[in-house]
């Protein structure tokens, strides 16, 4: 009888996902801090959901410089974190070591890819996203001249760029007013300098501005909004930040890429490979709420809602620079 009983317990356990207790979990944020109101905020939601819904705890580490990357992943590595979630490309390179070394531990890298079993490389179709909100950002503008403003000057920035680019000429945008903040990761962080941007292109003709800059993008918003413009917020919802002002913000679901990291090693479901989220995915889209409600019409929601349509359909494409590094559009 005992017999049958200890074989009755192994079943169950075969049978029923990884326990809470039994996981770990960390995330480390990227340069900016995670209370940047973008991209390392949302990473940061998504953890808290995480903990909200599942009641397990995990570690946090907000680096202040390049030198504290591999450090910090070896720490927690050591400590048999698991998962261990990373915010942004720039952890890649530690990434990729650590992870080599720790075959037995799960991984996930946001923005770039590390092609080892034991990671998730999740990556997001920011152009798709961009595209939507640069067709509404032209539908706005008097002017029909719109301004972009990205952080690092990157291939993955030029992503967004491309996409709102493509999106505002489709919708009758005659000039985007184009700029980067920077070459270096201090252009994640800059408010002053996204300021100082905004108003130049503004003086040029713009009234309506998508930051996609991570705190810096701050700066714009306030600057479009001291100027009675509009500007456009991104990865996480901005539109609280000047309420009324923003005219929309495009939703890049960092929280729910690790949420879902999360929660899938919680119930033992956690894969590696490469998962690439667009708006057919649910990874990018466009915020509507109380606070933008009255700038979205229901001429700009109905043509959202179409170009998303026909670009998860396969009738618009969305270009970026990934293929040969210019924009077509």
């Amino acid at each position: 009888m005992k017999r049958i009983v200890l074989g009755l317990l192994a079943a169950t356990a075969l049978a029923f996902p990884a326990m809470a207790e039994d996981i770990k979990p960390a995330l480390l944020y990227d340069l900016g801090g995670k209370f940047d109101k973008s991209f390392n905020e949302a990473a940061y939601n998504g953890a808290e959901k995480f903990k909200k819904e599942s009641g397990v705890s995990y570690v946090e580490f907000e680096v202040s410089n390049a030198s504290q990357r591999e450090q910090a992943l070896r720490r927690f590595a050591e400590d048999g974190r698991s998962p261990i979630v990373m915010a942004g490309f720039s952890w890649v390179d530690s990434l990729t070591k650590v992870a080599k070394e720790y075959p037995e531990l799960k991984f996930a890298i946001i923005d770039d890819q590390v092609d080892l079993p034991n990671v998730r490389s999740l990556k997001f179709k920011e152009q798709e996203g961009s595209y939507i909100v640069g067709l509404l950002g032209a539908m706005a503008s008097k002017t029909k001249k719109v301004g972009f403003i990205g952080g690092m000057d990157i291939p993955l920035i030029r992503k967004f760029g491309c996409g709102y680019v493509g999106g505002a000429k489709a919708s009758g945008a005659t000039d985007v007013i184009y700029n980067m903040t920077g070459d270096t990761p201090a252009a994640w962080n800059d408010p002053a300098k996204g300021g100082e941007i905004a108003k130049t292109q503004m003086d040029q003709g713009a009234d309506v501005i998508y930051a996609a800059a991570g705190g810096t993008g701050v700066g714009v918003l306030q600057a479009a909004a001291d100027a009675g413009k509009l500007g456009i917020g991104v990865d996480s919802n901005q539109n609280g930040l000047q309420p009324g002002k923003v005219l929309t913000s495009m939703l890049k679901r960092v929280d729910v890429a690790v949420y879902s990291a999360f929660m899938d090693a919680k119930d033992g479901k956690f894969t590696g490979g490469i998962n690439n989220l667009g708006l057919k995915e649910g990874g990018v889209d466009y915020a509507l709420d109380d606070n933008n409600k009255d700038l979205i019409t229901a001429d700009m929601k109905a043509a959202a809602d179409k170009a998303k349509e026909e670009i998860i359909g396969g009738k618009i494409e969305v270009h970026d620079y990934s293929s040969d590094n210019k924009c077509p559009y």
